[in-house]
């Protein structure tokens, strides 16, 4: 296998996507929405039953790193998870995992061989 490089483009990336969804109120947005699927934020914030200011910054930072789309009607925007944001995510936590899992092995064999 070839060793794996890490580039800082891509991890700054992978933290501010990790960093949106690494707070409780935020995972249950999410929660939320896939459970329910496209959703007004009237029923976001009365669901988790949380202040309409609240809700609407948390959702703003989900937003900003498209981890949720929006539809807007009149008035009211609807939200809607990102599934390839999500997918994302998990891909990076995964080549996070064995990227530091490779580089173990490796100082264990160098250890060995000293």
């Amino acid at each position: 296998m070839d060793t794996l490089k890490f580039k800082q483009e891509d991890m700054d990336l992978a933290s501010e996507l990790l960093r949106s969804v690494a707070h409780n109120l935020r995972l249950s947005i999410i929660s939320l929405l896939d459970e329910k699927g496209e959703i007004n934020v009237n029923v976001i914030y009365t669901s988790l039953k949380l202040e309409q200011s609240i809700t609407s910054q948390h959702l703003k930072i989900l937003r900003d790193t498209g981890i949720v789309n929006t539809r807007r009607e009149g008035k009211m925007i609807f939200y809607s998870l990102n599934y390839d944001k999500i997918k994302a995510i998990q891909n990076a936590v995964g080549l996070f995992d064995q990227m530091t899992k490779e580089r173990i092995k490796n100082k264990k064999r160098l250890a060995e061989a000293i």
